[in-house]
C-alpha cells in the first residue's frame, strides 16, 4: 500500500525521481516497471505494472457506453521503467495533459500513485477543505480504535 505525499521537482527532461521509500517496493513488486496514464480529475495515475494490468483488465471489461473512458485510461497509458537512480520519464504529452510544471506532488493512493502539478493540487485541496466533508464521512469516527 502506497501512502503519503511527496513534494518533488521534474528535471529539465521531464523525469521524476521516485522517493526512496517507494523505490525498493517498486523494484521488488514491479521490477521498476510502471505505467502512467491520465486521470479524469486532471492529474496522472502512476501504477506499478502488475497493478496496472489488473486495472487495465477492469477497464477493458467496461461496456460500450464507457468507450470514452476506455480511451482516456488505455489510450493515454505509457509504460516506463525506473532507471538506475530511480527516475522515470513522464512523456511531454502526459505532462501537458496534467498541466505539470517543474513542481509536482506525488500522492500514494493505495495500489497506485497520483501525480499532480503542485499549484493545481494545492488549489483543489483548499477547495475541497472549504466545501467540507462529504456525507460518506458522516458516521466516520476519527478516534484511534474507531470508537
Amino acid at each position: 500500500m502506497f501512502q503519503g505525499a511527496s513534494s518533488l521537482s521534474l528535471d529539465a527532461k521531464g523525469r521524476l525521481s521516485v522517493p526512496t521509500r517507494h523505490r525498493d517496493v517498486l523494484s521488488a513488486t514491479a521490477a521498476g516497471q510502471l505505467t502512467i496514464t491520465k486521470h479524469p480529475h486532471g492529474c496522472l495515475m502512476v501504477f506499478p505494472r502488475p497493478e496496472w494490468e489488473k486495472f487495465r483488465e477492469r477497464i477493458a471489461r467496461l461496456p460500450m457506453s464507457a468507450q470514452w473512458w476506455k480511451r482516456i485510461f488505455l489510450g493515454n497509458a505509457m509504460d516506463v521503467d525506473m532507471d538506475g537512480t530511480g527516475r522515470v520519464l513522464v512523456s511531454p504529452e502526459l505532462r501537458q495533459a496534467a498541466g505539470l510544471t517543474r513542481d509536482v506532488m506525488l500522492l500514494g493512493m493505495g495500489q497506485h500513485f497520483e501525480l499532480w502539478d503542485k499549484t493545481t493540487y494545492e488549489a483543489k485541496e483548499a477547495e475541497a477543505m472549504q466545501a467540507g466533508m462529504p456525507e460518506a464521512f458522516e458516521d466516520f469516527a476519527f478516534e484511534a480504535g474507531g470508537g
